[in-house]
């Protein structure tokens, strides 16, 4: 999820690595409110984004335990500590969100 703007801020959540989530395996779904929706799946080897097709976001067996929805920028932006949670709307577990965002896949 590197992006400009970022700045020279650690890795938290790199969409591909395969270092071992130490967590609970768990689904993250980025939607972009200009159209496009992704998920990152996370579990012992490590994360995996995969692009989400319109109609399956959301619905289904596979729904994702947490999801954030803004403009194309701002699941970034809040994933980096950049924007207040209050910037984008997040459904889900709101606890899955705060582990994504304390994990650095590098420690």
């Amino acid at each position: 999820m590197a992006s400009p703007g970022t700045g020279s801020r650690r890795p938290r959540c790199t969409p591909t690595t395969t270092s071992a989530w130490p967590h609970k395996p768990a689904a993250f779904d980025f939607h972009a409110a200009e159209g496009h929706s992704w998920r990152v799946t996370v579990d012992g080897n490590g994360a995996r984004p995969t692009r989400l097709p319109t109609t399956a976001t959301g619905e289904g067996p596979d729904t994702a335990g947490a999801s954030v929805r803004g403009t194309a920028s701002e699941p970034v932006l809040f994933i980096y500590d950049r924007i207040p949670a209050d910037s984008v709307q997040i459904d889900g577990d709101a606890g899955l969100i705060d582990l994504l965002r304390a994990w650095d896949p590098e420690e």
